[in-house]
């Protein structure tokens, strides 16, 4: 029974700890049945390949010989992939919410040897320190508890956490969403952001994207500029901070700091994927080059280095490089001076490169001090500084890359370039969102249902948010090329998700009817770091109600609103994407163009479209003569003159035809 099993897997982060004296096992029944059959507690770390903090533990504890003796004697050890196994990272993480703890990775559960949670934590140091205990100590301790007042351990935190895992597992329902709570609600948010850096509170400082939306919304329906410039300040912020990679783009997964200079260093599909839209809406407000630029190097990133080896998007780039943190993006003013020569004056004058750093004696790369981009032969010559800065970068040890496919953060990931690909003529780009589709739909389903992961032909059972995220993914492709086959894939993903996720209460359970069982299966509308599946699969609702005209979605839509509505009385702070879908509900626009996609007077109106920062913007192109569904509110509308006609629909009243593009323009900016 003594040994590491880790080798049998194929998660990398998994694959990592392969190696340590702890006696590792993958979740799954065989562990549990051996911590039953010993009557010793499980503990359960979970984490993800390049969570920074995770590998500090991994190289105090983990693989220290006699911390391992001592979890190998007291306890039955089990890792999770927290980006592989989503299901039972959410549990444990509810768990560790209800002690009263703050969530985080490397979580830390010690559980009864059914898999019931009873105590836990995050990061622990070997020994004790910064107000923590040593991780032996916690070891030895919880030991004894278990040994000493077992029958009061399951009475007592056991029952608590259970029932509170139950509670938050049944959300409090309602009535349908009043569309005035959502002003009022972007009101709250906009007033508690950063007037100075952007962003929420203080450090650490997340994008929170799923908020970022939610105001940017409110902006657009209010007119509140206030709204506009919380919006616009924090993206103007992340985008000349340290959180961004200055050389080689893309964007970290959060600030440790309130002024985003100094970043977590990991890089994550997800992040990058939502931060996509954002600056594309704000590009189409303001014509700011300084969105354009991050978006197509953002972009440049994802196709350059998160390209998995047999398709799809990888996952996430390690924090840390030859064990250390940020050691591949950081440089010293001579490292600057040796590279740039005669042109080091000007781009240590704007990247805030001074000779004793701003981070542990290092210089992170940042425009914060100056963030307005320069004139266009400045903006030139600091281009040609940061290649040759980068093509001395590319010769450092560089962080690992986790290169598993997800299917829910491909999902992500796919819209966000077919969202793009139109607005900026980028052909490529949305060639290359086909490319992911075509693998996970091809390499990554399971009869009518997907997987949620993918590497090297292991899978993990599909959820809600693969189903709903690749969903919105195919509605961004069939708006983009006018492909319905698009749209018939995202509805037999509804039909999977209303046999296998569906609750009878209306909205849908994280995991299907028929995976494995979890000790709660749990649904929520609350979000993550990604928008929640509920709130995704609202979004993805409306959007085929209005394009196929089928009443059935409209249906389903506002049973999965009144399922959660009652949730806002507790807490709206962790409900945006599902608030932002409750927005398209109410306020959709739908746009029907009547012409040919490839003459020059569909292109102009698309051009028009294209041009508006719309987030209720809902789009067909349907060819002369052709149908659209009979319940669709411009069902029977056609080209005005023979010439390509727009109509702009709310609810079921359309305008009048539109063939010009600048009044089409006019009529989506009212």
């Amino acid at each position: 029974m003594g040994e590491n099993r880790l080798d049998r897997e194929t998660s990398p982060y998994l694959l990592q700890h392969k190696d340590n004296p702890v006696h590792w096992r993958a979740w799954g029944a065989e562990a549990l049945a051996e911590a039953q059959a010993r009557g010793a507690p499980v503990l359960l770390s979970v984490g993800y390949a390049a969570c920074h903090w995770c590998h500090v533990m991994a190289h105090e504890s983990f693989e220290d010989p006699a911390i391992a003796a001592v979890m190998n004697d007291l306890f039955v050890c089990v890792k999770v992939d927290r980006e592989e196994r989503p299901d039972i990272d959410q549990i444990y993480q509810q768990a560790l919410a209800l002690l009263g703890q703050q969530g985080g990775w490397p979580l830390t559960m010690f559980l009864t040897p059914q898999g019931e949670p009873f105590w836990g934590g995050t990061y622990f140091p070997p020994e004790s320190r910064w107000g923590r205990p040593g991780f032996p100590d916690v070891l030895r301790g919880i030991a004894r508890v278990w040994r000493d007042e077992r029958e009061k351990v399951v009475a007592g935190n056991v029952a608590a956490l259970m029932k509170g895992l139950a509670r938050l597992s049944s959300p409090k329902t309602g009535g349908l969403v009043d569309p005035s709570v959502l002003d009022s609600i972007a009101t709250r948010f906009a007033g508690a952001f950063d007037k100075v850096h952007g962003g929420l509170g203080g450090a650490p400082k997340f994008p929170n994207c799923s908020i970022l939306e939610l105001v940017w919304r409110g902006w657009k329906r209010s007119g509140d500029a206030a709204m506009r410039d919380a919006v616009l300040i924090s993206l103007d912020a992340m985008c000349q901070g340290g959180i961004y990679d200055h050389l080689g783009g893309a964007f970290a997964r959060y600030s440790t700091d309130e002024r985003w200079l100094v970043p977590h260093f990991e890089k994550m599909l997800y992040d990058n994927a939502q931060l996509i839209p954002l600056l594309l809406w704000a590009w189409q407000e303001t014509g700011a080059a300084l969105y354009r630029q991050r978006i197509e190097e953002t972009v440049g990133w994802v196709l350059a280095e998160m390209k998995a080896p047999e398709g799809g998007f990888a996952a996430t780039i390690d924090a840390d490089s030859e064990h250390e943190e940020g050691k591949y993006y950081v440089w010293t003013e001579a490292e600057i001076d040796a590279v740039l020569g005669a042109d080091a004056a000007l781009f240590k004058s704007l990247y805030d490169v001074t000779p004793h750093g701003n981070w542990e004696e290092k210089t992170i790369l940042n425009r914060l001090a100056k963030p307005f981009l320069a004139d266009d032969a400045t903006e030139t010559a600091l281009a040609a500084c940061r290649q040759k800065l980068l093509a001395v970068r590319r010769d450092r040890v560089p962080p690992a890359r986790d290169d598993k496919v997800l299917a829910d953060w491909n999902g992500l990931m796919i819209a966000a370039l077919a969202q793009a690909a139109p607005v900026f003529g980028r052909a490529d780009w949305l060639d290359e969102a086909v490319a992911s589709w075509r693998f996970v739909t091809t390499r990554m389903m399971e009869g009518d249902r997907l997987r949620h992961s993918w590497r090297q032909g292991r899978h993990q059972p599909g959820t809600l948010d693969d189903h709903a995220n690749m969903a919105n993914a195919a509605i961004a492709l069939y708006e983009a090329t006018g492909d319905t086959a698009y749209i018939a894939q995202a509805e037999a993903w509804v039909r999977a998700l209303q046999r296998h996720f569906a609750a009878a209460e209306g909205g849908f359970y994280l995991t299907a009817d028929d995976t494995e069982a979890l000790i709660r299966r749990t649904k929520s509308a609350a979000d993550s770091a990604v928008p929640s599946g509920n709130g995704a699969a609202l979004a993805m609702l409306v959007r085929l109600h209005a394009l196929t005209g089928d009443d059935g979605y409209r249906v389903l839509a506002e049973a999965l609103i009144q399922a959660f509505s009652g949730e806002l009385e507790r807490d709206y702070f962790s409900l945006a994407a599902y608030l932002n879908g409750i927005d398209l509900w109410a306020h959709a626009r739908q746009v029907v163009v009547v012409g040919d996609r490839a003459e020059a007077g569909t292109q102009a109106l698309l051009a028009a479209v294209q041009a508006v920062s719309l987030p209720n913007r809902i789009l067909s192109v349907i060819r002369p003569g052709e149908a659209l569904p009979a319940l669709h509110p411009a069902f029977g509308k056609t080209q005005e003159g023979g010439k390509a006609t727009a109509y702009v629909c709310r609810g079921q009243t359309c305008s009048l035809p539109v063939t010009e593009p600048a009044a089409l323009k006019a009529a989506l900016q009212a």
